[in-house]
């Protein structure tokens, strides 16, 4: 077995004389495509967009399961969900307490770390190891006047969460500090406000009233025209997966997909978030250290907004959910303007960050984005799990290479999908049953990005 410690060495050399600060935002299911530097036609985010101006916009980034627990222990751990052990929404708090972070692998080797805002690996609110400074709150959290739990100490605190989160950021940023810091900060936006079982079930999800936005946005983009993709609005078609028959489920119809009143109002609190990451870098810049700190932006997965009829969701393999904003600003390795396309992934936040700080990485699936990032395939997969009853027994793998994606439904016989991304970047036509020898090559590339 092996332990942290022995996870652990002397930095490397060059880092350890200047080790850079580090601040990561992630962001509650933001699709890739929500910002203005990622190409959406009126998205107000001016901060995000200076982050891609100033530094890489990653235009090939992937979140390797489209669903908040998994996802957000891979960011943490940098392994796949099949290997970190926490692949569904349940309550998974004990194995979380367990969990080996590269935040606490940096506290280890020296720096000072925080985290601040939505954990969701198990509902209660406790402090996780490897971190001097905690700020969160149990379960999904509120949206107005928030519960808060402070480095120990529980309240309720007035106010917006995600400003009430922002400024605990900048709190911890502007503090005068002896030893290169570390700001975790997880927001609860843009998730709806809902109420979660302890079983993970919920009674709704993702009404347009369930998305609260601060006072001061709620006519912001009033009378907008949003774009839509193209497969927007499409039944599916030889989806074998997405035509099944349900008791008690309706049959995915143009009234499923995403209203414009709620997508509105999921804009309308990315500008808060927004204005937040300008705080952050007001701050960073205020105190001398914005060239000294490594600022990352990014999301846990997408949403769907009407696509294949689906919506509000993600879970699925398709573009929507699985693909994810990535900018960072470090101007000592990243150029200004930089727009990789290279595929990139949640597993490559890990190894990027113990690279950055000269620690030894554990033995991970992922690349540092330190280094140009050599991918021809990548791993995802869903463990299915009982809160949406579409999704139930609908468990996959999936393989995607710059052309193609191949979706292999562990549960489900004969319900594969195979997609030509090059000619059909909508996921419209599966050409599983008309490709039998593609299907073949990419099972067996599966079975080894799975082992």
């Amino acid at each position: 077995m092996i332990t942290r410690r022995a996870l652990l060495s002397a930095p490397l050399a060059a880092a350890q004389a200047r080790r850079p600060n580090i601040v990561l935002v992630l962001v509650d299911d933001l699709r890739f495509d929500e910002l203005g530097c990622t190409g959406h036609p009126f998205a107000q985010t001016p901060n995000a967009d200076r982050l891609a101006r100033e530094g890489a916009n990653f235009r090939n980034a992937f979140a390797v399961t489209p669903l908040c627990s998994p996802s957000r222990a891979t960011f943490l751990t940098g392994q796949y969900p099949h290997r970190h052990g926490i692949i569904d929404n349940t309550d998974r708090r004990a194995a979380s307490h367990q969990l080996i972070t590269w935040p606490r692998l940096l506290r280890d080797s020296g720096y000072e770390t925080a985290f601040i805002g939505k954990w969701h690996m198990g509902n209660d609110d406790s402090a996780r190891p490897g971190f001097d400074h905690w700020v969160s709150f149990p379960g999904q959290g509120e949206s107005t006047d928030p519960l808060i739990n402070d480095n120990g100490k529980t309240s309720r605190v007035r106010g917006y969460i995600t400003d009430v989160l922002t400024e605990r950021a900048v709190d911890v940023i502007r503090r005068p500090h002896t030893k290169p810091f570390c700001v975790y900060l997880a927001h609860k936006a843009i998730h709806p406000n809902i109420q979660q079982a302890a079983d993970g079930s919920i009674n709704s999800f993702g009404t347009a009233d369930e998305f609260i936005t601060a006072d001061r946005h709620k006519a912001l983009y009033a009378g907008a025209k949003l774009p839509r993709r193209g497969n927007y609005a499409k039944v599916p078609e030889n989806k074998p997966a997405l035509q099944q028959k349900l008791d008690g489920v309706a049959p995915l119809g143009v009234p499923v997909g995403t209203d414009d009143a709620t997508i509105l109002n999921r804009m309308r609190m990315t500008k808060a978030i927004d204005e937040g990451l300008g705080a952050i870098l007001r701050a960073l810049e205020e105190t001398g250290r914005l060239d000294d700190t490594m600022v990352v932006f990014t999301s846990d997965h997408g949403y769907f907004y009407g696509e294949h009829c689906l919506g509000p969701e993600r879970r699925l393999a398709y573009e929507e959910t699985i693909r994810i904003p990535l900018l960072i600003r470090y101007p000592a390795r990243f150029k200004a303007g930089a727009a990789p396309k290279e595929m990139v992934a949640s597993i490559d936040i890990a190894p990027t960050m113990l690279e950055l700080a000269g620690v030894a990485a554990p033995p991970l699936p992922g690349q540092s984005l330190l280094r140009r990032v050599r991918r021809e395939e990548l791993l995802l997969e869903y463990f299915s799990d009982t809160v949406f009853p579409r999704i139930r027994k609908m468990g996959y793998q999936a393989v995607r290479t710059e052309r193609w994606k191949y979706i292999h439904y562990k549960d489900l016989a004969g319900a594969g999908e195979l997609y030509d991304l090059a000619a059909d970047p909508f996921e419209l036509n599966n050409l599983a049953n008309r490709d039998p020898a593609r299907v073949a090559r990419m099972k067996g590339r599966l079975e080894a990005l799975s082992r």
